[in-house]
């Protein structure tokens, strides 16, 4: 995963926080990626350093602490600690290193480095008259202003217009490195990804980019790092914080220029430029060499696609969040939902739509009925695999496969389709269980040993599916090998198979990802705010289910060729829909009905169905059926059911349920 240069050391970074407010969905998506990111290294057995932090200077940290009637001292120590360490430690955000840029340590680097970069002719003083910008707390070009609806030109993101200021400060020649960061992008093609964000950084180049202003006089801006040869003036506050991911490293001894040439910036797509353009030449101008990888990610928007922001009474508050949701929930579906080249939506229905199919009907659906079958045919202990047949070699051959696909889309930064992958494989033993009917094969001796086998397979398997989503579920993944018996056992992320004890005593335990929903909103006028994210339930989800018991033919009063015909719109008037079993149970004190759990799509449905003189429960999970999914619902031994299965039967009462030869996904229309 990384080259012979680099070694088996790898150094990942976070974009330090600014601590003037509290985060939003932004920084949690960035921090989830970047633990990830790390995890998955981790696994593939690298030194891993994870540096995160706060960044505590500034002017825009002076005015948010006098609004609020404190020191700056006091308003960073708070946000820092509770805000965002907090939320990181809640989030289980596995970082090596947490660095505040009001920390000793940190001041004395930052010094040294100006001091470096001024003792070799690359800071001088003079006057400067331009744009500033506060909100990004530098000086802008007009051209980088983009006009609101108001008619007014601001910086994106500032609230405010630009200032024209005209102060002395002292200045970072670095236009001199101009020449040479292009032709470094132009030789280094993957430096910068998504590449689209290396297009618009070459575009910057492509311009002169003059001189940086690295101070701020100390009577306007108190709050900063004096400089070193001046102490009426401060640091800018990007000179500052862009060195605090070297820092934890210079301070435990190691030479910066040893570092930063290893390291992954993970950053979002409004900082470009400071990481694109100011870091790079402030590491030249030091001498310390260019970081290893620069990783953008766009922005995280609402669930209908708009922008989020609290006068829109959309944004997230991540703190709420991980409240009402299980945190490796929250992990998982930003992940799996977020691309890095592309704003994506999210929100609380996203969430639980992805939480219930993927993580609940997918994989705890799988380690559930595993667990179950082993208790029921085994005692609780997991029997030894004999002779494999085709279909398990397939299974160990993709289960020897999957880590090194994990990896090379980990390598590509392609997270989503990394976590796709894992999934696939665990829907794939979901179709091998109902494919092996195991609970067919416990009713001879004579199909013990399959039965050992495929209990094996289906447990092994999800040892492997943990490892390979551990750095994406870290605490889920934990806790189902718990119930699988292996304790606090961890694997490195590496094609194995059969790493499992025969013997082994699987305890089970509750459901791994229990399912919440969204209430419905309230119908009366004014009970919910419109846009305001509803707060789930965490309950089991009431499911559309359905099918009726069957009743006996009933000869027709009528010759069959005047019976009544039905015009196409008839037809069309009825949604028949592809519909997987992901859980059936029989009807207490009901002799014929059956109480399945059906995948529509992204919908779970509940149904009844007359079969159970046809069909045991445990044969049916795994199956594709066919749902008439706009059935007026309706009640069977107090159970709503939503929908029905569509079944035939024989003239000697043979039934079978109408099914498919093709594996369509649910939800396929059937027309």
């Amino acid at each position: 995963m990384t080259d012979s240069k680099q070694g088996n050391e790898f150094i990942i970074t976070t974009a330090i926080d600014y601590a003037n407010g509290e985060p939003h969905i932004g920084h949690v998506y960035e921090k989830i990626l970047g633990d990830a990111i790390a995890r998955y290294q981790r696994l593939a057995g690298r030194d891993v350093t994870f540096v995160m932090g706060t960044d505590e200077h500034g002017e825009k940290i002076s005015k948010a602490a006098a609004k609020a009637g404190v020191t700056p001292q006091e308003l960073v120590d708070d946000l820092s600690d509770r805000a965002f360490r907090g939320l990181w430690d809640r989030l289980d955000i596995s970082y090596d290193a947490f660095i505040r840029t009001t920390a000793q340590r940190h001041k004395k680097f930052v010094q040294d480095v100006l001091q470096r970069v001024y003792d070799a002719g690359d800071i001088y003083f003079a006057e400067y008259e331009g744009l500033y910008s506060v909100g990004a707390e530098r000086y802008v070009t007009d051209k980088e202003l983009v006009e609101g609806a108001d008619g007014v030109r601001r910086y994106p993101g500032d609230p405010q217009p630009p200032e024209l200021r005209r102060e002395a400060n002292y200045f970072f020649r670095m236009e001199k490195y101009q020449d040479w960061l292009l032709e470094t992008l132009k030789a280094n093609p993957t430096l910068i990804q998504p590449a689209g964000y290396r297009n618009e950084v070459l575009e910057m180049l492509s311009e002169p980019i003059g001189p940086l202003s690295i101070s701020r006089p100390k009577s306007r801006v108190p709050w900063g790092i004096e400089l070193p040869w001046d102490a009426d003036h401060v640091t800018y506050v990007w000179f500052d914080a862009l060195l605090s991911y070297l820092t934890p490293f210079v301070a435990n001894g190691r030479p910066a220029e040893s570092v930063s040439g290893l390291a992954w910036h993970v950053i979002g797509k409004d900082i470009l430029k400071p990481h694109a353009v100011f870091w790079p030449t402030m590491l030249r101008a030091a001498g310390y060499p260019l970081y290893r990888k620069l990783v953008v990610h766009s922005h995280i928007l609402a669930e209908d696609g708009r922008k989020m922001g609290k006068s829109l009474g959309n944004a997230i508050d991540p703190q709420q969040l991980v409240k009402d949701f299980p945190v490796d929930a929250i992990r998982y579906t930003l992940l799996r939902e977020a691309s890095l080249g592309a704003d994506s939506p999210y929100g609380e229905g996203i969430l639980v739509s992805r939480l219930n199919s993927d993580l609940a009907n997918d994989l705890g659906n799988l380690l559930s009925r595993t667990v179950s079958m082993i208790h029921k045919y085994r005692g609780g202990v997991l029997p030894a695999a004999h002779e494999p047949n085709e279909r398990e070699r397939e299974i160990e051959a993709a289960a020897l496969a999957l880590p090194g696909q994990i990896l090379a889309l980990v390598d590509d930064l392609k997270i989503n389709m990394a976590i796709e992958s894992a999934m696939n494989f665990v829907r794939d033993l979901n179709r091998y269980i109902a494919e092996s009917a195991p609970w067919n094969l416990a009713k001879s001796d004579d199909t013990a040993r399959r039965l050992d086998t495929v209990l094996y397979t289906a447990a092994e398997g999800l040892r492997v599916a943990s490892v390979c989503l551990e750095a994406v579920i870290p605490g889920k993944a934990r806790e189902l090998r718990a119930q699988l018996g292996l304790g606090g056992q961890t694997y490195a992320l590496a094609g194995a198979w059969g790493l499992m004890p025969a013997g082994t005593r699987v305890p089970g335990g509750p459901i791994l990802f229990p399912k919440p929903e969204l209430p419905q909103p309230e119908q009366e006028e004014g009970k919910d705010k419109p846009g305001k994210p509803q707060k789930p339930v965490q309950k089991e989800k009431k499911a559309v289910t359905q099918i009726a018991e069957p009743t006996p033919p009933v000869a027709s009063e009528t010759p069959a060729e005047t019976e009544a015909l039905i015009s196409i719109d008839d037809f069309a008037r009825i949604d028949l829909r592809v519909a997987e079993v992901i859980a059936c149970e029989a009807v207490a004190k009901a002799d014929k009905l059956l109480k399945l759990t059906v995948k529509l799509g992204e919908e779970t449905r509940t149904v009844v169905s007359g079969i159970r003189k046809w069909y045991e429960p445990e044969a049916l999970v795994g199956r594709k059926v066919i749902l008439v999914a706009n059935l007026k619902p309706a009640k069977l031994r107090g159970i709503e059911s939503q929908g029905m299965i569509l079944a035939a039967e024989d003239d000697a009462g043979n039934l079978d349920l109408v099914g498919l030869t093709l594996d369509l996904p649910s939800g396929t229309k059937v027309r």
